[in-house]
C-alpha cells in the first residue's frame, strides 16, 4: 500500500507542476506580459490545463484510489494519508466528469477574456467584452451540465469554490444575515457622517508600497517565499508552498486603495505559505474553501487592519511617512475616516457594513444569468437598478459598473462571489474565538506584534490546507457551524461605538 501512495503522489506531483507552470504564465499575464503575447498565452494555458487535466483524469489514478481505499478504511480519519486520499478522490470524480477537450476551451477563452476585459474597463466599452461574457455563461451552463441531478444550475459551480454549499442555502445566509445589515446601515446614515478628506490627497506611491510591504512583513507574510507586484484587480497566486506572489493595485490620491488591498492579499498569502510542507504537490496544498480562504483575508484586512489597536501602533508611522499629508490629523479622526459606512458603487472600496450588499446583488445576478432570467445585453441595467435598490446609487458608466470585477472575465458566472460573504462571517467567528482563547491578541496588536494570533491561525487552520472540507473544519475551530452571530455581533459594537447608535 505504501508503494501505491508513492506512485499516487507521484503522479499527483505532475498534474501539480502542471497546474504551477500554467499558474505562473497567468501571473505573468497578469503583470508583466506584453499585450501582443495575448493570443500566444491563451494557446499555452489552455495547453497545460488540458494536459493536466488529462493527466488527473487518467484511469491509473481512479485504480489506485479503489486499490487504496480498504487501507483508507483503516486509517484514523485526521491522519494527513487519510485525508489525502478524501481529497483525491473528491476532486479526481468531479474532474472525471469534465472532458480535457472542454477545460483547454474554457481556459483559452477566459485567458482571451481577462485580456479584453483589461482594456475594455478603462475605456468604458461593454460592448468589447459583451460577447466573451455571453461565451462565458455558455460555457458555464455547459460545465454545470456535466454534473447533472443538480437542485440549481449554480450548484456545480459553487460546489468547485465551496465545497457542499448549494444556492439555496447561500440563498437563505444572504436573506438572514440581510435583515440584520439594513436595518444597522439605516441608522448609520441616520447619524452624522464621518470625514474621510484625510485619506484623499496625494500619498506618493513609492512611500506606500514601501509602508504596506512593512505591515505584511510583520504580519507574517514571507517576502523570501513571496512578492508583491502591481496589478489590474489584486489577486494571490500559487506556484508552490514556497512560492506565493502577491499583487495589489496603486492610486496616488487614494491612500486606502493599496494599503487594505495588499493587506487583504497578504491575508490570502499567509494562508498558502503556511500549509504543512508535507502536503506540497497533492490536492492538500491549497485552502480549503473560498469562504474559509476569503475569512483570512478578511480578518487581516478587518478585524485587524482596520482596527483601533492596529493603528494605535501604525497610525504615528504612517504620519512619519506621510508628514505634509497627516501631520494634522488625529488619530480619532483618521480611525473614523477608514471605518466611514457609505453606500457606493465600488465593491472592493466598500465599508464593512454595506460590503456584503454588493456581494448579494452580484450573487443574485448570475443565477439569473445561468437560469436564463436575465440576457447578458440586458446586465448593465439590471445592475444599475439593483444598485438604486439596494444601495441607492447608481454608477456613472461601465467601468465603475459591470465591468468593475474581474470574476465574469477570468473565470466562470456562478460561483464567483459567495465566497466573500462567507469569509466575512467566518472570520468574525475565528476571530472571536482566537480572542477568547489569546485575550492578549489585542494588546499585542497595539503594539505592532501579530505572533500570537499568526500561530493560531497558523495551528488552526493554515496548516491543515484542504485536508478537511470547510463543514469539518469550522465546527473544529469554532465549536460550532458557519453561523452570523459572531459578525452581526462584531458588526454592531464596532459601528454602534462609532457612530454612537444602540
Amino acid at each position: 500500500m505504501k508503494d501505491k501512495l508513492a506512485d499516487l503522489k507521484a503522479r499527483l506531483a505532475e498534474v501539480a507542476d502542471l497546474e504551477s507552470a500554467r499558474a505562473v504564465l497567468s501571473w505573468d499575464q497578469a503583470t508583466y506580459m506584453p499585450p501582443g503575447g495575448a493570443l500566444s498565452r491563451a494557446r499555452q494555458m489552455a495547453t497545460l490545463e488540458k494536459l493536466a487535466h488529462q493527466k488527473f483524469t487518467d484511469p491509473a489514478i481512479g485504480e489506485l484510489l479503489d486499490e487504496l481505499q480498504s487501507w483508507q478504511s483503516s486509517l484514523d480519519y485526521d491522519s494527513d494519508q487519510a485525508g489525502l486520499l478524501r481529497a483525491t478522490r473528491r476532486k479526481y470524480e468531479k474532474a472525471a466528469k469534465v472532458p480535457a477537450d472542454f477545460m483547454a476551451q474554457l481556459t483559452e477563452h477566459t485567458s482571451a477574456s481577462f485580456e479584453t476585459w483589461s482594456k475594455a474597463r478603462p475605456a468604458n466599452d461593454f460592448n468589447a467584452v459583451k460577447p466573451y461574457l455571453e461565451k462565458t455563461l455558455e460555457l458555464s451552463r455547459q460545465l454545470a451540465n456535466f454534473f447533472p441531478g443538480y437542485q440549481h444550475i449554480a450548484d456545480p459551480l459553487i460546489d468547485f469554490a465551496d465545497y457542499g454549499m448549494k444556492a439555496q442555502t447561500l440563498r437563505q445566509i444572504f436573506a438572514n444575515l440581510r435583515k440584520e445589515l439594513v436595518p444597522l446601515v439605516q441608522a448609520i446614515t441616520q447619524a452624522a457622517p464621518a470625514n474621510d478628506t484625510c485619506l484623499k490627497n496625494n500619498f506618493p506611491i513609492d512611500l506606500q508600497r514601501q509602508f504596506n510591504r512593512d505591515i505584511i512583513r510583520r504580519f507574517g507574510y514571507d517576502f523570501n517565499r513571496g512578492r508583491l507586484d502591481k496589478t489590474h484587480h489584486p489577486f494571490t497566486i500559487t506556484f508552490s508552498i514556497d512560492d506565493v506572489p502577491i499583487t495589489t493595485r496603486y492610486s496616488d490620491q487614494n491612500l486606502c486603495d493599496a494599503l487594505f488591498s495588499t493587506v487583504h492579499e497578504a491575508g490570502h498569502g499567509m494562508y498558502e505559505q503556511n500549509i504543512k510542507k508535507g502536503f506540497e504537490a497533492t490536492p492538500l496544498a491549497t485552502g480549503t474553501s473560498s469562504g474559509v480562504h476569503e475569512s483570512q483575508s478578511r480578518l487581516w484586512e478587518n478585524l485587524v487592519g482596520r482596527s483601533r489597536p492596529f493603528w494605535n501602533f501604525f497610525f504615528p508611522r504612517l504620519q512619519q511617512t506621510f508628514s505634509e499629508q497627516l501631520a494634522s490629523v488625529e488619530l480619532d479622526d483618521f480611525y473614523r475616516a477608514i471605518n466611514k459606512v457609505q453606500p457606493s458603487i465600488n465593491r472592493v472600496s466598500a465599508d464593512e457594513v454595506t460590503y456584503n450588499l454588493h456581494v448579494m446583488i452580484r450573487f443574485d445576478l448570475e443565477l439569473a444569468l445561468l437560469e436564463g432570467n436575465l440576457n447578458v445585453a440586458d446586465l448593465p441595467d439590471a445592475w444599475r437598478e439593483r444598485y438604486q435598490l439596494d444601495l441607492g446609487v447608481e454608477p456613472p458608466d461601465y467601468k465603475d459598473g459591470v465591468l468593475q470585477d474581474v470574476h465574469w472575465f477570468h473565470g466562470t458566472i456562478g460561483g464567483a462571489f459567495q465566497g466573500y460573504t462567507l469569509g466575512n462571517i467566518l472570520a468574525a467567528q475565528f476571530f472571536a474565538v482566537a480572542t477568547s482563547v489569546h485575550p492578549e491578541i489585542n494588546d499585542e496588536i497595539s503594539q505592532g506584534e501579530f505572533g500570537t494570533l499568526f500561530s493560531w491561525l497558523k495551528e488552526n487552520i493554515y496548516q491543515h490546507g484542504s485536508k478537511f472540507t470547510a463543514d469539518e473544519l469550522v465546527p473544529r475551530v469554532t465549536g460550532s457551524p458557519l453561523s452570523i452571530e459572531s459578525y452581526v455581533s462584531y458588526l454592531r459594537e464596532k459601528f454602534g461605538q462609532l457612530y454612537k447608535i444602540d
